[in-house]
């Protein structure tokens, strides 16, 4: 029953219906009804997972993320972690993460993977990691690719401001679609078959979007390529080297505290 897993269930159904989210899920029928399974996301939002897990659990199952570690560091975060077979991921020594993952899945749960890493500024999808596929491949387990469109809308990172974000967590009633694809298996080697899975997913973006509806011209939340307000892909990644340069900054500046103050 995962009491812990339950109540948070409860709190997301509730959320949504507070948001009037209209949450939109198809095809979860096509994540496998018993046995582990990885769910590759597209990811474009703070708060994606939700309506990804939500479609999870309308196809039977519940989903496991794998979030950054640093959550661990608030108590109840850390129970909530500790309960409901999340994965902590420190990205100085993912191959915990990786093997814990790997070990979930084994044991026949679903486990929520983002191959682009972080939040795509551009809405368009990244660059894709190969982990998800290796996770697959090690377990034995397919990949089931899940497309999530217009949670952006609700929170994300601002597109042309280094550290900035846009939210609307209110009762705006923004929808949201949610998309699951068949599942695949991945036999040949990561690279090739995550560039698969990439395909597959561009292709699931591109249905999904022109079934949507409106997409504003302008409108921070909609890609350049539709006439949005977002950067490219490209203007993206000069956005987010600038961003990982002032983090790092950042991280060397509380280093260089904590080493003053043990002296």
């Amino acid at each position: 029953m995962e009491p812990v897993y339950r109540t948070l269930e409860i709190a997301a159904h509730a959320l949504v219906r507070a948001q009037g989210m209209r949450l939109d899920v198809a095809d979860a029928d096509k994540i496998p009804a018993t046995g582990g399974a990885v769910i590759a996301i597209n990811h474009t939002s703070y708060v994606d997972f939700l309506p990804a897990a939500i479609g999870v659990y309308r196809g039977g199952r519940r989903c496991r993320y794998m979030i950054k570690s640093e959550m661990m560091d608030n108590p109840l975060v850390r129970f909530l972690i500790t309960h409901t077979h999340t994965v902590p991921v420190d990205r100085s020594a993912g191959a915990e993460a990786y093997a814990q993952a790997v070990e979930n899945l084994r044991q026949g749960f679903v486990v929520g993977v983002y191959p682009e890493a972080t939040i795509s500024r551009s809405f368009e999808l990244k660059d894709f990691k190969t982990g998800a596929v290796r996770m697959a491949q090690s377990a034995d387990v397919p990949v089931v690719p899940c497309i999530v469109w217009g949670a952006q809308r609700q929170w994300t990172k601002t597109g042309d401001q280094v550290g900035g974000s846009t939210r609307d967590m209110g009762r705006s009633h923004i929808p949201v679609m949610v998309r699951f694809g068949d599942p695949i298996d991945c036999p040949g080697d990561a690279v090739t078959e995550t560039a698969r899975l990439k395909s597959v997913m561009s292709s699931m973006l591109d249905d999904v979007r022109s079934t949507y509806g409106h997409h504003p011209p302008g409108a921070h939340w909609v890609p350049a390529s539709m006439g949005g307000g977002a950067p490219t892909l490209a203007q993206a990644r000069v956005i987010e080297e600038q961003d990982d340069e002032r983090k790092a900054q950042l991280r060397a500046a509380r280093a260089r505290d904590e080493h003053k103050g043990s002296h």
